[in-house]
């Protein structure tokens, strides 16, 4: 039997939408006031769904604590009170929630094997949220 788990965790991170690709007034105008030149915030709320076969020792998919006990310093303690700006990953990147969605979906492909990821949701304002379940790079 194939089950699912959704676990959420908070951050908090300041970004700017801005494109060394594009001139001031595309970016004015693609990114509006998220292209503010000081940056803007958001407390964002990550949703991690795994999922995998329930294990009949503990009638879980995953352990919660296992689970915890990686995405709290590979993610909300890394990307927690950070400008998304100034990070390795978006050296290249716009900071988008998409993109950031996408870096934290391959952080955890890649070092979470306990049961298999499926996919990350990323609530950004009230009215915003992303979904992420495949495999891809940021885009620049």
């Amino acid at each position: 039997m194939k089950a699912y788990l959704t676990r959420g965790y908070g951050f908090s991170a300041s970004h700017r939408l801005h494109s060394d690709r594009m001139s001031a007034a595309e970016n004015a105008a693609t990114y509006g006031k998220c292209n503010n030149p000081y940056g803007h915030g958001h407390n964002y709320r990550l949703e991690v769904t795994v999922s995998g076969p329930v294990d009949e020792s503990t009638g879980m998919v995953c352990n919660l604590v296992e689970l915890d006990g990686f995405v709290h310093p590979q993610i909300v303690e890394r990307f927690d009170r950070e400008n998304l700006n100034l990070l390795p990953e978006f050296a290249e990147a716009v900071p988008t929630t998409e993109n950031l969605c996408t870096v934290i979906h391959n952080i955890l492909q890649r070092g979470f094997t306990r049961a298999h990821l499926e996919k990350v949701r990323l609530e950004e304002t009230m009215m915003n949220s992303f979904e992420f379940a495949g495999d891809a790079e940021p885009r620049k």
